[in-house]
């Protein structure tokens, strides 16, 4: 435990250091000098400050303000060493952050015994702050291991449910990235973009509920099978939606949405404009361009050039302008992840020609 004492009168400041090196644990830090006190700063450490009253250049109380200007000391102990009882002057010290006095001529038991008391006060304190930096640790790791198992969750369901629906393998993955990039292009803050990435691979989650005759259907959807089909939105929402984790919840909210359109003629709710979730706003651009681009079973894969012209031209209708107009700014990224999720059998030779 180092002690700080700065008292001009060297005599009075080896006889407070001598004290304090009889104090088990504790060694002495002298400066006659409060100006080379400062000097040091903010490199010098100490655990204790006893300070004179009375010096030249700066004052006891001088030299406690102008330590307090640097946050490490402010929460130190200070005990003022003065002759002066006027009220006045302790309420002073009080305010310039002093929490005892001792009184000229210094009493040797008495200044060992309120060192002993300050000691175990800091010792006590710095037992409760390691405790506390203890806990804020364990908390992070417990959160992050939290987090570990809600994403290995959702990759376990989109394992899942790509056996259902093969196009539903490296479609998530593009889509989330697609989402990601979106996201940041809105300006959105970066753990939001990360949980938008990590939610929207179950965007179609729902499809495990849907009879095989429609879900893997060659050709066009009959009305009724259509309107089963659009069923996959409520089934998605509903197996994510009473999960007690926030990224469940937020990829529940994209299952539920990615299929609402701007102007309110979307599915399942016909919500319109901004009561759309943005999250699910972003995924229906993202989910969009990635079934124009690959193939399909009703489809050749279409051209970037071709679907972006597309996007934009359904943006106020289909789609929110604002998450078109991202879209359209991070294609260069847009792009680079097609390149990165590459199957012929999904894009096709011409696509594959594009994109390079």
């Amino acid at each position: 435990m180092r002690i700080l004492i700065v008292d001009d009168n060297r005599t009075n400041l080896m006889f407070l250091s001598k004290l304090v090196s009889k104090i088990r644990g504790c060694e002495p830090l002298a400066f006659t000098d409060p100006a080379e006190v400062l000097a040091a700063m903010p490199k010098l450490d100490f655990d204790i400050a006893v300070v004179d009253y009375q010096m030249p250049g700066y004052n006891g109380v001088e030299l406690l303000r102008e330590i307090n200007f640097f946050e490490k000391y402010r929460e130190k102990p200070y005990v003022m060493v003065t002759a002066d009882t006027d009220l006045a002057t302790r309420m002073t010290c009080l305010d310039a952050g002093s929490i005892d006095f001792l009184t000229k001529p210094v009493n040797p038991l008495e200044f060992q015994a309120r060192m002993r008391n300050l000691v175990a006060l800091v010792e006590a304190r710095n037992k409760l702050a390691d405790k506390a930096e203890w806990l804020r640790q364990e908390i992070e790791k417990a959160t992050e291991e939290i987090r570990a198992r809600e994403e290995e969750i959702i990759d376990r369901l989109s394992i899942a449910a790509s056996y259902k629906d093969s196009e539903t393998g490296l479609h998530t993955k593009r889509v989330a990235a697609y989402s990601e990039a979106i996201a940041q292009a809105l300006g959105l803050p970066p753990e939001t973009c990360t949980n938008i990435r990590l939610a929207s691979p179950m965007h179609d989650i729902g499809k495990v509920g849907i009879r095989d005759a429609v879900l893997l259907k060659k050709g066009k959807l009959t009305e009724q099978e259509f309107s089963e089909m659009q069923t996959h939105t409520l089934i998605g929402c509903d197996i994510l939606n009473e999960s007690r984790s926030s990224l469940l919840r937020l990829a529940a909210e994209i299952a539920g949405s990615h299929h609402e359109r701007w102007d309110g003629q979307g599915y399942p709710r016909r919500l319109s404009g901004e009561d759309i979730p943005l999250a699910g706003r972003i995924v229906a651009v993202a989910d969009n361009f990635d079934a124009l681009t690959t193939v399909r079973p009703y489809k050749e894969a279409w051209s970037v050039e071709q679907a972006v012209a597309h996007i934009r031209s359904r943006a106020g209708s289909q789609f929110d302008p604002s998450c078109v107009d991202a879209f359209v700014a991070t294609l260069p990224a847009i792009r680079s992840i097609m390149d990165g999720y590459v199957d012929e059998r999904e894009f096709g030779p011409v696509e594959l020609a594009v994109s390079a």
